[in-house]
Protein backbone atom coordinates (compact mmCIF):
# COMPACT_ATOMS: atom_id res chain seq x y z
CA UNK A 1 0.00 0.00 0.00
CA UNK A 2 1.04 3.41 -0.59
CA UNK A 3 0.66 6.86 1.25
CA UNK A 4 0.00 10.03 -0.15
CA UNK A 5 3.29 9.76 -1.99
CA UNK A 6 4.81 6.46 -1.70
CA UNK A 7 4.72 4.72 -5.24
CA UNK A 8 5.53 0.59 -5.55
CA UNK A 9 8.76 0.20 -7.49
CA UNK A 10 7.44 -1.06 -10.31
CA UNK A 11 7.73 0.05 -13.94
CA UNK A 12 4.49 0.69 -16.00
CA UNK A 13 2.87 -1.96 -18.29
CA UNK A 14 4.80 -2.90 -21.32
CA UNK A 15 3.47 -2.54 -24.47
CA UNK A 16 0.37 0.34 -23.50
CA UNK A 17 -0.14 3.75 -25.14
CA UNK A 18 -0.10 6.91 -23.91
CA UNK A 19 -3.33 9.18 -25.27
CA UNK A 20 -3.22 12.81 -24.75
CA UNK A 21 -4.40 13.02 -21.54
CA UNK A 22 -6.28 16.04 -19.38
CA UNK A 23 -4.11 16.87 -15.96
CA UNK A 24 -6.98 14.76 -14.75
CA UNK A 25 -9.63 11.84 -15.55
CA UNK A 26 -12.07 11.59 -13.00
CA UNK A 27 -13.98 7.76 -12.20
CA UNK A 28 -17.25 7.75 -10.47
CA UNK A 29 -18.92 5.02 -9.61
CA UNK A 30 -21.16 2.65 -7.14
CA UNK A 31 -19.67 0.04 -5.30
CA UNK A 32 -19.40 -3.45 -7.27
CA UNK A 33 -19.01 -2.04 -10.76
CA UNK A 34 -15.53 -2.79 -11.11
CA UNK A 35 -14.14 1.01 -10.31
CA UNK A 36 -10.45 -0.41 -9.23
CA UNK A 37 -10.61 -2.61 -11.88
CA UNK A 38 -11.29 -0.31 -14.90
CA UNK A 39 -8.99 2.96 -13.21
CA UNK A 40 -5.63 -0.34 -13.59
CA UNK A 41 -6.82 -1.04 -17.11
CA UNK A 42 -7.30 2.78 -17.83
CA UNK A 43 -4.08 4.02 -15.87
CA UNK A 44 -2.09 1.32 -18.33
CA UNK A 45 -3.30 2.72 -21.31
CA UNK A 46 -2.76 6.23 -19.93
CA UNK A 47 0.40 5.62 -18.17
CA UNK A 48 -0.81 7.25 -15.26
CA UNK A 49 -1.19 7.40 -11.51
CA UNK A 50 -4.18 6.58 -9.41
CA UNK A 51 -5.35 9.31 -6.52
CA UNK A 52 -8.29 7.01 -4.87
CA UNK A 53 -11.30 9.35 -3.48
CA UNK A 54 -12.69 7.00 -0.93
CA UNK A 55 -13.51 8.20 2.69
CA UNK A 56 -12.41 4.51 4.20
CA UNK A 57 -9.90 3.42 2.09
CA UNK A 58 -7.63 5.83 3.70
CA UNK A 59 -7.54 3.33 6.73
CA UNK A 60 -4.63 1.17 7.55
CA UNK A 61 -4.86 -2.44 8.26
CA UNK A 62 -8.34 -2.45 7.32
CA UNK A 63 -8.03 -3.76 3.41
CA UNK A 64 -10.41 -6.72 3.37
CA UNK A 65 -13.38 -4.46 4.81
CA UNK A 66 -12.62 -1.18 3.05
CA UNK A 67 -12.15 -2.96 -0.67
CA UNK A 68 -8.17 -1.57 -0.79
CA UNK A 69 -7.02 -3.11 -4.16
CA UNK A 70 -5.08 -6.54 -3.96
CA UNK A 71 -1.37 -7.24 -4.49
CA UNK A 72 -1.73 -7.50 -8.14
CA UNK A 73 -3.76 -4.30 -9.02
CA UNK A 74 -1.13 -2.77 -6.80
CA UNK A 75 1.77 -4.08 -9.12
CA UNK A 76 -0.27 -2.99 -12.14
CA UNK A 77 -0.57 0.92 -11.39
CA UNK A 78 0.74 3.28 -8.94
CA UNK A 79 -1.62 4.31 -6.22
CA UNK A 80 -2.09 7.14 -3.75
CA UNK A 81 -4.05 7.65 -0.33
CA UNK A 82 -4.74 3.99 0.31
CA UNK A 83 -3.91 3.07 3.80
CA UNK A 84 -2.07 5.36 5.13
CA UNK A 85 -4.28 6.61 8.19
CA UNK A 86 -4.56 4.41 11.95
CA UNK A 87 -8.08 3.70 11.82
CA UNK A 88 -7.62 4.76 15.41
CA UNK A 89 -7.48 8.08 14.25
CA UNK A 90 -10.09 10.47 13.24
CA UNK A 91 -9.74 11.92 9.14
CA UNK A 92 -11.60 14.67 7.94
CA UNK A 93 -12.31 15.53 4.13
CA UNK A 94 -10.17 18.98 4.73
CA UNK A 95 -7.47 16.35 5.52
CA UNK A 96 -8.27 14.79 2.53
CA UNK A 97 -8.35 17.10 0.25
CA UNK A 98 -5.06 18.69 1.44
CA UNK A 99 -3.51 15.07 1.12
CA UNK A 100 -5.08 15.10 -2.88
CA UNK A 101 -3.89 17.97 -3.79
CA UNK A 102 -0.46 17.20 -2.76
CA UNK A 103 -0.27 14.02 -4.30
CA UNK A 104 -2.13 15.44 -7.70
CA UNK A 105 0.20 18.70 -8.06
CA UNK A 106 2.91 16.44 -7.43
CA UNK A 107 2.50 14.27 -9.88
CA UNK A 108 1.37 16.52 -12.60
CA UNK A 109 4.66 18.40 -11.57
CA UNK A 110 6.14 15.09 -12.66
CA UNK A 111 4.80 15.13 -16.03
CA UNK A 112 2.31 12.14 -15.19
CA UNK A 113 -1.11 11.51 -15.88
CA UNK A 114 -3.51 11.04 -13.19
CA UNK A 115 -6.67 9.68 -12.55
CA UNK A 116 -8.92 10.13 -9.54
CA UNK A 117 -11.12 6.75 -8.76
CA UNK A 118 -13.78 7.17 -6.37
CA UNK A 119 -17.34 6.17 -4.88
CA UNK A 120 -17.17 8.71 -2.63
CA UNK A 121 -18.82 11.90 -3.60
CA UNK A 122 -17.67 14.24 -1.31
CA UNK A 123 -14.08 13.06 -1.73
CA UNK A 124 -14.07 13.35 -5.29
CA UNK A 125 -15.01 16.45 -5.30
CA UNK A 126 -12.33 17.34 -2.58
CA UNK A 127 -10.18 15.93 -4.79
CA UNK A 128 -10.84 17.87 -8.32
CA UNK A 129 -11.99 21.77 -6.31
CA UNK A 130 -11.13 23.89 -3.48
CA UNK A 131 -14.31 22.61 -1.17
CA UNK A 132 -15.89 25.67 1.07
CA UNK A 133 -16.06 23.89 4.38
CA UNK A 134 -18.76 24.87 7.16
CA UNK A 135 -16.32 26.27 10.24
CA UNK A 136 -15.28 23.63 13.12
CA UNK A 137 -18.73 22.22 14.82
CA UNK A 138 -19.57 23.21 18.38
CA UNK A 139 -17.99 20.59 20.68
CA UNK A 140 -20.25 20.33 23.37
CA UNK A 141 -23.75 20.91 20.95
CA UNK A 142 -22.04 17.65 18.49
CA UNK A 143 -21.41 16.05 21.78
CA UNK A 144 -24.95 16.32 22.63
CA UNK A 145 -26.72 15.64 19.55
CA UNK A 146 -24.83 12.13 19.03
CA UNK A 147 -26.18 11.39 22.67
CA UNK A 148 -29.70 12.26 21.58
CA UNK A 149 -29.21 9.88 18.48
CA UNK A 150 -27.59 6.77 20.71
CA UNK A 151 -31.17 7.37 22.83
CA UNK A 152 -33.82 8.79 20.15
CA UNK A 153 -32.29 8.90 16.48
CA UNK A 154 -36.09 9.11 15.54
CA UNK A 155 -36.24 12.29 17.35
CA UNK A 156 -32.97 14.14 16.22
CA UNK A 157 -34.41 13.12 12.76
CA UNK A 158 -38.09 14.52 13.89
CA UNK A 159 -36.22 17.65 15.04
CA UNK A 160 -34.42 18.33 11.40
CA UNK A 161 -37.83 17.71 9.88
CA UNK A 162 -39.58 20.62 11.83
CA UNK A 163 -36.46 22.83 11.37
CA UNK A 164 -35.03 22.01 7.64
CA UNK A 165 -37.41 19.46 5.90
CA UNK A 166 -35.34 20.75 2.19
CA UNK A 167 -32.18 19.36 4.23
CA UNK A 168 -33.33 16.05 5.59
CA UNK A 169 -35.25 15.15 2.37
CA UNK A 170 -31.65 15.27 0.67
CA UNK A 171 -30.03 12.99 3.15
CA UNK A 172 -30.32 9.96 4.05
CA UNK A 173 -32.30 9.76 7.08
CA UNK A 174 -30.23 6.75 8.68
CA UNK A 175 -27.06 8.27 8.14
CA UNK A 176 -26.37 9.92 12.07
CA UNK A 177 -23.37 11.94 10.89
CA UNK A 178 -24.98 13.53 7.71
CA UNK A 179 -28.24 14.42 10.03
CA UNK A 180 -26.47 15.40 13.19
CA UNK A 181 -24.15 17.79 10.81
CA UNK A 182 -27.42 19.17 8.88
CA UNK A 183 -29.34 20.17 12.32
CA UNK A 184 -26.21 21.40 14.10
CA UNK A 185 -26.01 23.68 11.19
CA UNK A 186 -29.08 24.99 11.58
CA UNK A 187 -29.03 25.16 15.53
CA UNK A 188 -25.87 27.32 15.22
CA UNK A 189 -26.83 29.68 12.47
CA UNK A 190 -30.62 29.67 12.85
CA UNK A 191 -31.29 29.02 9.47
CA UNK A 192 -31.80 26.16 7.12
CA UNK A 193 -29.51 25.42 4.68
CA UNK A 194 -29.18 26.77 1.08
CA UNK A 195 -29.63 23.38 -1.46
CA UNK A 196 -27.24 25.36 -2.97
CA UNK A 197 -24.56 24.21 -0.38
CA UNK A 198 -24.88 21.20 -1.48
CA UNK A 199 -23.28 21.44 -4.93
CA UNK A 200 -20.63 24.66 -3.89
CA UNK A 201 -17.94 23.07 -5.89
CA UNK A 202 -19.28 22.48 -8.89
CA UNK A 203 -19.13 26.08 -10.12
CA UNK A 204 -16.56 27.81 -13.07
CA UNK A 205 -12.82 27.57 -11.94
CA UNK A 206 -12.39 24.04 -10.77
CA UNK A 207 -8.72 23.06 -9.24
CA UNK A 208 -7.89 21.23 -12.08
CA UNK A 209 -9.13 20.50 -15.38
CA UNK A 210 -10.63 17.28 -15.65
CA UNK A 211 -13.00 14.91 -17.67
CA UNK A 212 -15.46 12.99 -15.55
CA UNK A 213 -16.74 10.04 -16.47
CA UNK A 214 -19.61 8.09 -14.42
CA UNK A 215 -18.99 4.46 -14.21
CA UNK A 216 -23.03 3.61 -14.47
CA UNK A 217 -24.44 -0.78 -14.83
CA UNK A 218 -25.61 -1.99 -17.89
CA UNK A 219 -27.10 -4.11 -16.71
CA UNK A 220 -30.34 -4.66 -14.11
CA UNK A 221 -30.26 -3.93 -10.42
CA UNK A 222 -30.49 -7.54 -9.51
CA UNK A 223 -27.12 -8.38 -10.94
CA UNK A 224 -25.77 -5.53 -9.64
CA UNK A 225 -27.17 -7.04 -5.99
CA UNK A 226 -25.92 -10.43 -6.80
CA UNK A 227 -22.28 -8.90 -7.37
CA UNK A 228 -22.87 -6.92 -3.69
CA UNK A 229 -23.82 -10.38 -2.14
CA UNK A 230 -21.14 -12.08 -3.48
CA UNK A 231 -18.92 -9.62 -2.10
CA UNK A 232 -19.16 -9.45 1.00
CA UNK A 233 -19.45 -13.32 1.15
CA UNK A 234 -15.53 -13.03 -0.62
CA UNK A 235 -14.29 -10.19 2.13
CA UNK A 236 -15.46 -12.76 5.01
CA UNK A 237 -14.03 -16.12 3.29
CA UNK A 238 -11.18 -13.81 3.08
CA UNK A 239 -10.51 -12.79 6.79
CA UNK A 240 -12.68 -9.68 7.95
CA UNK A 241 -13.39 -10.64 10.48
CA UNK A 242 -9.86 -11.25 11.98
CA UNK A 243 -8.70 -8.18 9.93
CA UNK A 244 -11.60 -6.20 12.22
CA UNK A 245 -10.48 -7.80 15.31
CA UNK A 246 -6.62 -7.27 14.79
CA UNK A 247 -7.42 -3.02 14.12
CA UNK A 248 -9.44 -3.19 17.40
CA UNK A 249 -6.06 -4.48 19.10
CA UNK A 250 -4.81 -1.56 18.67
CA UNK A 251 -6.99 0.45 20.40
CA UNK A 252 -10.81 1.99 20.13
CA UNK A 253 -11.76 2.57 16.54
CA UNK A 254 -12.75 6.17 15.48
CA UNK A 255 -15.59 7.32 14.47
CA UNK A 256 -14.68 7.81 11.10
CA UNK A 257 -13.47 4.38 11.04
CA UNK A 258 -16.56 2.98 12.29
CA UNK A 259 -18.45 4.25 9.06
CA UNK A 260 -16.67 1.36 7.01
CA UNK A 261 -19.16 -1.43 6.02
CA UNK A 262 -18.58 -3.96 8.41
CA UNK A 263 -16.43 -2.69 10.99
CA UNK A 264 -19.17 -2.50 13.45
CA UNK A 265 -21.22 -5.22 12.41
CA UNK A 266 -17.95 -7.68 12.54
CA UNK A 267 -17.19 -6.07 16.11
CA UNK A 268 -20.23 -6.76 17.33
CA UNK A 269 -19.57 -10.73 16.19
CA UNK A 270 -16.48 -10.55 18.28
CA UNK A 271 -18.17 -8.81 21.20
CA UNK A 272 -20.82 -11.71 21.31
CA UNK A 273 -23.77 -9.65 19.85
CA UNK A 274 -24.38 -10.70 16.78
CA UNK A 275 -24.02 -14.06 14.79
CA UNK A 276 -21.34 -13.76 11.57
CA UNK A 277 -25.05 -14.68 9.25
CA UNK A 278 -26.44 -11.70 11.03
CA UNK A 279 -23.72 -9.21 10.68
CA UNK A 280 -23.52 -10.83 6.61
CA UNK A 281 -27.10 -9.83 6.21
CA UNK A 282 -26.55 -6.35 7.31
CA UNK A 283 -23.44 -5.52 5.68
CA UNK A 284 -25.40 -6.20 2.50
CA UNK A 285 -28.16 -4.53 2.95
CA UNK A 286 -25.86 -1.74 4.31
CA UNK A 287 -23.24 -2.00 0.95
CA UNK A 288 -26.75 -2.39 -0.86
CA UNK A 289 -28.31 1.10 0.35
CA UNK A 290 -24.25 2.84 0.08
CA UNK A 291 -24.79 1.83 -3.91
CA UNK A 292 -28.43 3.16 -4.06
CA UNK A 293 -27.01 6.73 -2.67
CA UNK A 294 -23.91 6.50 -5.11
CA UNK A 295 -26.08 6.07 -8.38
CA UNK A 296 -28.20 9.01 -7.07
CA UNK A 297 -24.87 11.05 -7.02
CA UNK A 298 -24.03 10.31 -10.56
CA UNK A 299 -27.24 11.76 -11.73
CA UNK A 300 -26.42 15.34 -9.71
CA UNK A 301 -22.72 15.05 -11.52
CA UNK A 302 -22.59 18.14 -14.02
CA UNK A 303 -20.90 17.25 -17.47
CA UNK A 304 -20.08 14.15 -16.80
CA UNK A 305 -19.76 11.31 -19.19
CA UNK A 306 -21.44 8.00 -19.25
CA UNK A 307 -19.50 4.52 -19.38
CA UNK A 308 -21.44 1.02 -19.30
CA UNK A 309 -20.14 -0.78 -16.93
CA UNK A 310 -20.66 -3.62 -14.77
CA UNK A 311 -20.47 -7.67 -16.01
CA UNK A 312 -18.40 -5.63 -18.73
CA UNK A 313 -14.53 -7.01 -18.91
CA UNK A 314 -12.17 -4.05 -17.24
CA UNK A 315 -10.24 -3.86 -20.38
CA UNK A 316 -13.43 -2.71 -22.36
CA UNK A 317 -14.73 -0.38 -20.57
CA UNK A 318 -11.28 1.49 -19.70
CA UNK A 319 -11.38 1.15 -23.74
CA UNK A 320 -14.71 3.14 -23.51
CA UNK A 321 -13.31 5.54 -20.99
CA UNK A 322 -10.55 6.11 -23.39
CA UNK A 323 -11.71 7.00 -26.02
CA UNK A 324 -14.05 10.00 -24.74
CA UNK A 325 -10.38 11.29 -23.21
CA UNK A 326 -9.50 11.14 -26.87
CA UNK A 327 -12.20 12.92 -28.03
CA UNK A 328 -11.84 16.14 -26.06
CA UNK A 329 -9.83 18.80 -27.46
CA UNK A 330 -7.56 19.37 -24.56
Amino acid sequence: MTGPRGRPDVPGAAGTRRAVAPPVVALFGATALGKTDVAVALAERLQADIVVADSMQVYEGLPIVTNQPDEAQRARARRHLVGFVPPQREFTVAEYAREAHKAIDGLRLDGRAVIVEGGSGLYLRAALGDLELAAPPDAALRRELEEHWARDPGGVVDELRLLDPASLARLDASNPRRVIRALEAVLVSGEPLPATSHDRLWRPGERYAHILVALVPDDDREALKARIEARVDQMLVAGAAEEVARAREGGPISRTALQAIGVRELGAVLDGDLSLDEAAARMKTRTRALARRQLTWMRKLPAAAQAPAGGRPPEAVAEDVLALVEARPW
